[in-house]
């Protein structure tokens, strides 16, 4: 084996190979996606295959939109999802995610430091503030970004107090002489902020032998920087590699700026795989899955991001940075809107071409259509260049991409000293820490 650096690798549990029309093949399994058995199948092939974690990304709220011709995002509890799997599996990390701005900080540490202990030091945290739901809690309306990073950091720093208000070395268990628990080391956290008020202790005690790891998915650069100060692994939209390694660069100023090492925050970002035996079959694999013609929600979408209606366009004329209006004000995601615009500022499309990029279909994660070795090779340009410290695998179009991946691309990366062997640890911070 090599003296590469080795990647962390998470696999996502949404069923991204679902997306688009894919879920229409026979072998979708479909029927089952509310089931416990389906995440549960993929957890363990993760696990076979000795990856970091398993993801399960969230929103509130349900896409009527999409919901004719796809799962409108619904699904089950990831919390409780993950709970599930945490009985059938015994060392992949589980990443739960909940949001700052719906939920109260009691109930989620509570929640998370439960998964903790039910998997034997295995939760962790993706933190979101969320953009959308808000009608679901009570909510005339959104917050604007920064109040919500303002809340998610204010948050954030409450759970990991009332985690340490009931300390683990405070359970005794001494049975000879009655004595349960050192009640003086328990303690109220007391805390009255801007946003939140809470006496504590938490009713739970801290697991002890390992520490719950953070995730953050923001981009923009309020969420940058919030992750600088917070996260352990940072999930990021990056379409190519130049904006794996501007992001890469700018979390490392950021760190030092919050006293924290570069190496402290691991860059992990969405890796879109399409995979099949030859070049040509994922191609259409991916046509199959992206191709169907009805496109007038994509022009809803670019519409409401940047601007520009192309509704009325002939699909063969090109879309350039000349055709871009002023930026606009976009409730959504301002990380998938400047990389919309960034997208096509750089490159002059046709519409056909533009209508199948990933910043439009999906979140505007790095994407590869093509054989295993097609991802291997591309992984390995991107370790090299420093571009990232891990990916998040997020097979589509069929759940044959996710099984390519695993027996194929990871033993690969095995190979090439840029993955590990087998866990060296039990509980998903050291898996995160063999290397630090």
């Amino acid at each position: 084996m090599s003296n590469r650096k080795r990647l962390h690798i998470g696999m996502s549990l949404a069923p991204t190979w679902l997306s688009g029309d894919a879920w229409r093949q026979p072998d979708s399994n479909i029927e089952g996606i509310y089931s416990a058995d389906f995440a549960v199948d993929i957890a363990k092939r993760s696990e076979a295959a000795h990856l970091d974690f398993v993801f399960r990304p969230d929103v509130s709220c349900l896409n009527m939109d999409g919901l004719e011709s796809g799962s409108g995002f619904a699904s089950l509890d990831p919390t409780v999802l993950l709970a599930c799997i945490a009985r059938e599996t015994s060392r992949i990390g589980l990443v739960s995610t909940v949001s700052t701005t719906f939920f109260p900080p009691y109930v989620v540490a509570r929640q998370l430091q439960s998964l903790h202990w039910v998997s034997n030091g295995r939760a962790g945290w993706n933190i979101v503030t969320a953009l959308q739901g808000h009608e679901n809690f009570g909510l005339e309306a959104m917050p604007g970004a920064d109040e919500r990073y303002a809340r998610a950091a204010e948050f954030t720093r409450l759970v990991h107090d009332l985690w340490a208000s009931y300390p683990n070395q405070a359970l005794l268990l001494d049975r000879e002489n009655g004595r349960y628990a050192d009640r003086s080391q328990v303690h109220p956290v007391d805390h009255a902020g801007e946003y939140f008020r809470v006496r504590g202790p938490l009713n739970l005690p801290a697991f002890g032998k390992a520490r719950i790891p953070l995730v953050q998915a923001g981009a923009s650069d309020t969420g940058r920087d919030f992750a600088a100060s917070v996260a352990d692994l940072v999930f990021a939209p990056t379409p190519d590699k130049d904006a794996a390694l501007e992001l890469r660069r700018d979390l490392s100023q950021r760190a030092r700026r919050h006293g924290r090492r570069p190496e402290d925050i691991r860059l992990l970002p969405g890796l879109s795989l399409y995979l099949a035996p030859t070049r040509e079959q994922a191609r259409e694999l991916f046509m199959q899955t992206h191709g169907r013609p009805d496109n007038a929600r994509k022009f809803a979408s670019i519409q409401q991001m940047i601007g520009l209606d192309l509704s009325d366009w002939p699909l063969d004329r090109p879309v350039s940075a000349a055709d871009l209006p002023a930026p606009v004000h976009n409730p959504g995601s301002r990380t998938h809107t400047n990389l919309l615009r960034r997208l096509i500022e750089r490159e002059t499309l046709r519409l056909d071409e533009l209508l199948l990029r990933p910043e439009v279909i999906s979140a505007a994660h790095w994407q590869v259509i093509g054989t295993a070795e097609d991802a291997f090779a591309q992984i390995v340009e991107w370790a090299e260049a420093g571009a990232m410290d891990g990916f998040i695998a997020a097979p589509g179009g069929s759940i044959r991409s996710m099984h390519i991946f695993l027996e194929q691309v990871i033993p690969m990366l095995v190979e090439a000293g840029l993955f590990r062997e087998r866990y060296s640890g039990t509980t998903f911070i050291e898996h995160l820490q063999e290397q630090d």
